[in-house]
């Protein structure tokens, strides 16, 4: 197991040792910070491979965290899973269009947040190095130089917009996008589109795909993925 190193950004310091406790015995370097000015500072000066964060933060809140970390190209690529007892559907598709990559609720199954926290850092070590080489799963093959998509050996024809869309999910198998993060992926922030035009694409693109349409995941209530490993 690799050895990888994670920041637990809590306040509640037994929550943080339940975490930390379970981590280290999976093989992981685990450091806490209790605030979230003390956790900005600590990925400054020595950045982990995955945060995990909780949102009730004295001081700056874990969604303004989430924010600069996400907005700075130095740590713009820093995994992030939120772990926070707020649920609501509101705050977890927030967390997620902020660019965290998962979102965990207490109370939590510690088996669980571990089984997250591999997930989380098995893709980030699987994610393409060049955003141009082709992507094949389940005898699909996608090649972004080219803007081609072929099915078991036969050509598909998409939309641009279909091909935008299918091109970002399985260049992050796995990772859930929700519906605004999938018009700024495929349009440019600010498009004005609505959710429902999102959903319109999807049909058409699964529809397309055929027997490979079910690659495409609903994540009810946030938005879709495309089937992970």
């Amino acid at each position: 197991m690799a050895n990888e190193s994670i920041l637990v950004i809590e306040d509640e310091e037994d929550i943080a040792e339940l975490i930390r406790f379970n981590l280290t015995k999976d093989g992981y370097r685990v450091a806490w910070a209790e605030t979230g000015e003390q956790g900005l500072s600590r990925i400054e000066h020595d950045p982990p491979d995955l945060v995990l964060l909780d949102l009730m933060l004295p001081g700056v809140h874990g969604l303004e965290v989430c924010r600069r970390l996400k907005s700075d190209r130095r740590t713009a690529s820093l995994p992030i899973v939120i772990v926070s007892a707020r649920g609501d559907e509101s705050d977890v598709v927030t967390g997620l269009e902020l660019g965290a990559e998962d979102y965990v609720t207490k109370p939590f199954s510690p088996r669980v947040l571990l089984a997250r926290v591999r997930a989380v850092l098995r893709r980030k070590r699987a994610e393409p190095v060049d955003k141009d080489s082709p992507i094949t799963r389940d005898g699909l093959r996608i090649h972004p130089g080219r803007r081609e998509v072929h099915l078991e050996g036969r050509s598909i024809e998409l939309t641009n917009s279909e091909f935008r869309i299918l091109h970002l999910l399985a260049a992050r198998p796995g990772w859930v996008f929700t519906r605004y993060q999938i018009v700024d992926g495929i349009r440019g922030e600010n498009y004005p589109v609505t959710e429902r035009s999102v959903d319109v694409l999807m049909v058409g693109l699964r529809k397309k795909l055929g027997t490979r349409g079910g690659l495409i995941e609903t994540v009810r209530g946030v938005g879709y993925r495309f089937k992970g490993d």
